[in-house]
């Protein structure tokens, strides 16, 4: 759990300021839970370049109430939660001197969106506040208040969640909280997890990854995993202690990131998951009379694929779709050996390309057609899904048919420039897997937006 906030303060001598705004947002890693947002009167004058840069003056904080008065309540939201702020250690400095005035040893753990910002998201012209989430697209209002700083921040800090590929926030978090064993751990466990599709983690006490996996419903998977009764799913039960998750909204996504944490991570309990299994692929060839012909064998890594099958039935089971689809000649997509007509051009569905009635240029339209429908080879595009929340998309970036990431956005601008989508990206490897992934997942979801990006 974290507290993300932000302070506002007089200025003035180090150790001597006080505080004129608090805003603290309660984060679960996921959504706001509870927030917190006052003016707080510093018993002391406002420095006059503060007033102008903040919009808060003397007079506006004279009926405020006191630090006294709010400091139960501060206590109580970022009680056993992560002080998360922005340049955090000026704001939990600022607190913990208003604290030690009321006599009170006020300590938390604490964690700097600038110093994590420099890590995940690099080469960004400004770690400022206002020049970063301005250069990744997050709205910001009511800068240098409170309220507008910190829901900036949790904005942001949602990007740098989404980001941490290496899970160094959650699994430092989850050091940091982690409880002695209590009776029904795991019926605990599964009651706090979410009823959304994403990832879960499945910790250690020391909060090592022990087992990563998706689904489109997180709580109901966690609860066929205690309950099962197989030797890996005892072994899982023994061992976790904690379960974090990300919610992605897509499931595409989700199985995007499932993959490659997978492989980055390594977790004991995923070692039979770590490769896609997919053996049957889509080829092209062109034969004696200039017809592009289709054909579908094993996988061989050394010959360029159009896409990639599970297994040979799902493989026939396209072919023959995408036949009738692009009325296509049963002959030249290995459908009919036979050596007249085939049966489709007794049906009309073929045009006579099988009998030479339809020329090799008018067949090869409808035949690349079909292979850039399901190919993105050196295409620029964006799949567009959906995100964590009603107000949220998914985005999926491709470059010259290399996956390059995922991220997230609310507002279109952020999509329609090329430079900040690239910054809102979290940055992933193209493999045959992921290959494989986002083509048979955009096959089985005809509604899923695919747009090509333009650079001009």
């Amino acid at each position: 759990m974290y507290a993300i906030l932000d302070i506002e303060t007089t200025g003035g001598k180090y150790n001597e300021e006080g505080i004129t705004e608090i805003a603290i947002y309660k984060f679960d890693g996921h959504e706001v839970v509870d927030q917190f947002i006052s003016l707080v009167n510093p018993e002391r004058p406002i420095q006059p370049f503060v007033a102008n840069l903040t919009g808060i003056n003397n007079q506006m904080l004279r009926n405020a109430p006191k630090f006294y008065e709010v400091a139960k309540r501060i206590v109580e939201i970022t009680s056993e939660c992560v002080v998360v702020a922005h340049n955090a250690s000026f704001d939990y400095r600022i607190l913990r001197t208003e604290f030690s005035r009321l006599g009170f040893e006020y300590e938390r753990q604490s964690l700097c969106t600038v110093e994590l910002s420099k890590k995940l998201i690099p080469y960004q012209e400004s770690y400022s506040l206002g020049k970063l989430v301005r250069g990744l697209g997050i709205p910001l209002s009511d800068r240098h208040r409170a309220n507008g700083d910190a829901l900036a921040t949790v904005k942001l800090f949602k990007l740098l969640l989404t980001k941490d590929s290496n899970k160094s926030i959650i699994t430092e978090a989850v050091r940091i909280d982690t409880k002695k064993q209590i009776d029904d751990k795991l019926l605990k466990l599964v009651e706090q997890a979410p009823i959304a599709t994403g990832i879960y983690y499945m910790h250690r006490e020391d909060g090592t990854i022990i087992y990563i996996g998706k689904s489109k419903n997180i709580k109901k998977r966690l609860n066929q995993h205690f309950t099962n009764d197989n030797r890996k799913s005892r072994r899982i039960q023994q061992e976790v202690e904690s379960v974090s998750f990300e919610i992605t909204g897509s499931e595409l996504v989700a199985l995007l990131k499932e993959s490659e944490e997978i492989k980055r991570n390594k977790p004991k309990y995923n070692r039979a998951l770590r490769k896609t299994k997919f053996d049957q692929a889509l080829y092209q060839f062109t034969d004696d009379n200039g017809f592009i012909n289709l054909k579908i064998a094993k996988v061989d890594h050394r010959k360029t694929v159009i896409t990639t099958f599970s297994n040979r039935q799902q493989a026939k089971s396209f072919i023959h779709r995408w036949t009738e689809e692009y009325n296509l000649c049963q002959k030249f997509t290995g459908i009919d050996t036979g050596k007249n007509n085939c049966f489709n051009y007794t049906i009309k569905q073929c045009f006579g390309a099988c009998i030479s009635e339809e020329t090799p240029q008018e067949y090869n339209v409808r035949v690349q057609q079909l292979i850039q429908n399901n190919s993105f080879d050196s295409q620029d595009m964006i799949i567009i899904d959906r995100g964590r929340n009603i107000d949220e998309q998914s985005v999926i970036l491709i470059e010259k048919g290399q996956f390059k990431g995922i991220g997230f956005f609310n507002l279109n601008h952020q999509i329609n420039n090329i430079e900040i989508l690239r910054s809102i990206i979290t940055p992933m490897e193209h493999n045959r897997d992921v290959q494989h992934i986002i083509q048979s997942y955009t096959r089985k979801n005809k509604k899923l937006k695919v747009v090509p990006i333009s650079k001009s």
